[in-house]
């Protein structure tokens, strides 16, 4: 979201040690911080990045506010949502194997773990010198781990929790060298597969879920090359773009084509007016039936918007509150 010289300048002063980083590297430490469950201060959202439902409760990233909130949902506007935690810097994702609560705090290079009560949220552990400018989390049911990556180091973060316990773990440290020094917001499994959507290339790798190498590589053009997530949704893929590789946001949109190959020789179809037209699409998540996409605005207030697809058509598209 930032622009270019930002990304690189916290490149320069991070990147050296962050590569060399093995896994007894990674300080690990019980903060044991208590959020009491307080109402949410701000009346809007400040570049919400994913919004995520976890169990019976929903989930936002409110990475400019510097918090992820939580709220049942129903009915409840944006100000009426509690404060999940508020000492984070630029907080991008959250995820979750249903016990312990894991969060991208993106600008200090960490990640913190987090344990849900009735009255709050506790905070756990936190892990140090996650590369640079950790983004996205995801939680991977099939092996049991938290997958997570640092958008500039070309590295993915594998943890795990030891049963029966509220202790993470990190485990495994992946890289792709092709993407060292480069801007990749998000991934998406798929499979056996990792979708990555580079900015500095305008390409999408694809690489093995197991070990990140390169399997496939994918340009697309300069003016969706600053690309955020690609979501594979029935037959297309669905690839979310904050602007174009300059930097420039008046290319947001949401754009889907039905193969990787075919953003690259301009087959896709914009989607963008469905969204209003003037936002920047970020995460894309599934729940409750639906999918749903937080969307930085351009000229009015940050949204979130529902959207359902059935045979390829989407249709039911609406902001939400929740």
């Amino acid at each position: 979201m930032k622009k270019l010289s930002l990304f690189k300048s916290a490149l320069a002063l991070t990147l050296s040690a962050a590569m060399f980083l093995n896994i007894g590297n990674a300080l690990q430490t019980e903060a044991g911080t208590f959020f009491p469950a307080y109402s949410n201060t701000y009346k809007e959202l400040r570049v919400p990045t994913e919004v995520a439902k976890i169990g019976d409760t929903y989930y936002i990233t409110d990475s400019y506010h510097n918090q992820v909130i939580y709220s049942k949902g129903v009915g409840t506007t944006i100000k009426d949502w509690k404060v999940m935690a508020n000492d984070l810097a630029l907080p991008h994702s959250i995820a979750s194997d249903g016990i312990v609560y894991l969060v991208t705090d993106t600008e200090n290079h960490r990640v913190k773990t987090y344990q849900k009560t009735a009255e709050g949220f506790l905070e756990l552990q936190t892990f140090e010198q996650i590369g640079v400018r950790p983004h996205y989390a995801v939680y991977d049911e099939a092996s049991g781990t938290f997958y997570v990556w640092s958008s500039m180091t070309g590295q993915m973060y594998l943890f795990s929790r030891k049963p029966n316990t509220l202790e993470v773990s990190l485990v495994k440290i992946l890289s792709v060298p092709q993407l060292y020094g480069k801007y990749v917001r998000s991934f998406t499994i798929d499979g056996n597969n990792i979708y990555l959507p580079c900015v500095d290339d305008s390409c999408i790798y694809v690489a093995n879920k197991n070990t990140l190498a390169v399997t496939a590589a994918y340009p697309v053009p300069a003016n969706i090359g600053g690309m955020v997530q690609v979501v594979p949704i029935q037959n297309y893929f669905y690839l979310t773009v904050s602007s174009d590789t300059a930097y420039d946001q008046s290319h947001a949109t949401i754009v889907r084509a039905k193969s990787l190959a075919d953003f690259g020789k301009g087959n896709y179809e914009d989607l963008n007016k469905k969204f209003g037209n003037d936002g920047a699409p970020y995460y894309i998540s599934y729940f409750d039936g639906a999918y749903y996409t937080t969307v930085l605005r351009a000229t009015t207030k940050p949204c979130i918007y529902k959207f359902s697809v059935t045979n390829d058509i989407v249709y039911d598209v609406m902001q939400v509150t929740f």
